[in-house]
């Protein structure tokens, strides 16, 4: 996992505190108003501008301006928002043009949303990560879980109904391929 990088923005005594405090479990980085010009927030991942006001237009932040508040609950507010941030972010997927809400459990594509079981969105979301075809027992063993062979069509069941509601709802056909090696998203 990538550290977590905490920018402070004009409260140099904060900076200072939890720089000493927290060296190994944050990245802390002190912008004032001459170097702000500096932080570009696209090019960042996993990070947390704290700042002392909502004038500011910062897409992860956290205002603390009610003090005094404790290291402690300075600690929890950030990772908080550190979690907000990552269940907000890290939900989404780009599959073509589609995109996969994992949060949600929504395929959306052109305004129009699908909404998927549970174990729809893991397959989904597992193929998608492959690079190859996945066959049939691969798919009963990481996605369902079976660990012995079964001769079971569960899989082909799921993903016959899973391409049904795919076709229904967005006129798709061939989200899901199935190859002599197996399915994969297209």
């Amino acid at each position: 996992m990538s550290l977590k990088t905490l920018i402070i923005y004009q409260n140099e005594n904060l900076f200072n505190i939890l720089n000493e405090l927290y060296p190994e479990e944050f990245k802390i980085i002190f912008f004032n108003k001459k170097n702000i010009k500096d932080f570009d927030q696209n090019k960042m991942d996993n990070y947390l501008v704290i700042t002392e006001s909502e004038k500011y237009n910062f897409k992860n932040q956290l205002i603390l301006n009610k003090f005094p508040l404790s290291i402690k609950k300075i600690l929890e507010l950030i990772n908080i928002n550190f979690l907000k941030y990552n269940f907000r972010t890290k939900s989404k997927i780009s599959i073509g043009s589609y995109t996969l809400n994992l949060n949600s459990r929504e395929l959306i594509s052109n305004d129009k949303k699908l909404f998927l079981t549970e174990r729809e969105s893991n397959l989904i979301s597992f193929l998608n990560n492959s690079l190859k075809p996945i066959n049939i027992m691969d798919l009963q063993k990481k996605v369902w879980g079976h660990t012995s062979i079964l001769e079971t069509h569960t899989v082909e069941t799921h993903i016959y109904r899973l391409r049904k509601k795919i076709k229904d709802t967005f006129n798709d056909e061939k989200f899901i391929i199935s190859t002599e090696k197996g399915y994969k998203i297209k």
